[in-house]
């Protein structure tokens, strides 16, 4: 056999070898198929947005202030604020809310990492869809994860800096103060309990009367008290007990008074935004 082909003329062998080469690379690009690590990172990041999508609808009502707090749970709260209020001056008024910013960039994106798996997805796929059709794949995934991302705080908190969650519960909690009317009160003894349940944040704020004579670090007790309680899935006992804790730290330097007036009326204010 080998002597048969020592017999071919040299040229010819390496025409047929070109030919060879040339019919293989034609077929590669008619076919190149798709690469290993496209369909890695596609099903990496498909999965990784299914799981946060179930998380998302999973721990939805977790971010609902009217559905976390029961009826019983409302009533024991205004019970504490009416109790902590005997022993003490302070006007004490616990806000809970939904949210404290609507974070339209969160939503973007979401949809953007949404739109990136549906185009990759398209890519991969044995059939061509074009350019126009990588598109439109894009576009359709992009808009479902920009819509998930409203419906499910949870999938919207994922794509919030922590530091930006801090920044915006901050300044909620500080035009909660002013708008509750927490600052007129005579002796400057307002003190809000604030809540915001999507960025996970207990503030409490304290008027001027209060802060001249509470160290910083005071409230810090009753801060982890409400975050260990909701840890457990007990918000609304871990409120009413806050509630008490601030109670208990204003009636040693604020004690009630003959004569005191309750300036703020005994209330939970529980609202969306």
């Amino acid at each position: 056999m080998f002597g048969f082909l020592a017999l071919i003329p040299l040229p010819l062998l390496q025409a047929a070898a070109d030919a060879q080469q040339t019919a293989t690379e034609w077929v590669e690009q008619a076919d190149p198929g798709t690469p290993l690590w496209a369909w890695l990172v596609d099903l990496g990041l498909i999965g990784l947005l299914v799981v946060l999508v179930l998380q998302g609808f999973a721990r939805r009502r977790a971010y609902r202030g009217g559905l976390v707090l029961s009826q019983i749970q409302l009533d024991a709260i205004h019970a504490a604020i009416v109790a902590a209020e005997k022993r003490t001056v302070g006007e004490i008024v616990p806000v809970i809310l939904d949210r404290s910013d609507r974070y339209p960039a969160a939503d973007l994106w979401c949809g953007i990492l949404f739109a990136l798996a549906g185009y990759l997805s398209a890519w991969a796929l044995p059939v061509e869809p074009g350019s126009q059709g990588l598109l439109v794949v894009a576009l359709v995934c992009g808009l479902a994860g920009w819509l998930l991302s409203r419906a499910l705080p949870e999938l919207r908190r994922r794509f919030i800096p922590p530091w930006r969650l801090t920044e915006m519960a901050e300044e909620q909690a500080f035009q909660e103060f002013y708008a509750q009317g927490l600052h007129k009160t005579a002796a400057q003894t307002g003190v809000m309990l604030f809540v915001s349940l999507l960025e996970r944040r207990v503030i409490v704020m304290a008027d001027e009367g209060i802060d001249k004579l509470v160290p910083e670090d005071t409230w810090k007790s009753v801060d982890e008290l409400v975050l260990d309680e909701a840890k457990a899935g007990r918000l609304g006992p871990g409120i009413a007990a806050a509630v008490a804790r601030i109670g208990e730290l204003l009636a040693d330097q604020f004690p009630w008074q003959e004569g005191d007036r309750n300036e703020i009326p005994d209330r939970v204010i529980v609202r969306k935004d």
